[in-house]
């Protein structure tokens, strides 16, 4: 199993990346682990809803380069689904038994996502309706995931 965390833009501060390592490095029990930034565009300050929209475009065809035809995506989206920790487990433990050999997990930009992306989805997942960087929501993602694949593997971790 792969698992895939791609994101929009670069991690830049370091205790970040010290707590989304850490928890790569507990996954890789569970499978490989990779973390794929691709770069984000430069949004000018007051910028048109259609620059917007050309942004998220643009950002959406460097996303897409990066998906496999089987992935099993899943999308965070603040429109998505909230799930218990042990019903996103099960959703990525079916995922996993229905053949898909990557989990790919999407965080957007600053601007969200284009809908093209959303469609690709196989869940939109929603942590809530709280507003977090995007930064920070990439540790809170990976330690869910880690939480996920502990009760899928019968694991006291999660409670």
């Amino acid at each position: 199993m792969k698992i895939k965390v791609l994101t929009v833009g670069k991690l830049k501060e370091d205790y970040l990346k010290k707590g989304i390592a850490e928890y790569a490095k507990r996954l890789n029990r569970f499978g490989t682990v990779e973390m794929v930034e691709v770069s984000d565009e430069k949004t000018p300050e007051k910028a048109s809803a259609a620059e917007n929209q050309q942004i998220m475009v643009k950002e959406a065809e460097r996303i897409q380069s990066k998906i496999g035809e089987r992935d099993f995506v899943v999308v965070l989206a603040i429109e998505g689904q909230e799930l218990a920790s042990e019903d996103f487990a099960e959703k990525l433990e079916a995922a996993k038994n229905t053949g898909h050999g990557t989990l790919t997990f999407i965080i957007g930009g600053s601007l969200g996502l284009d809908p093209v992306v959303k469609k690709r989805a196989n869940l939109l997942l929603s942590f809530g309706r709280l507003t977090l960087p995007h930064q920070l929501m990439r540790l809170v993602l990976v330690e869910q995931i880690y939480r996920a694949m502990m009760i899928s593997a019968g694991s006291t971790y999660h409670k």
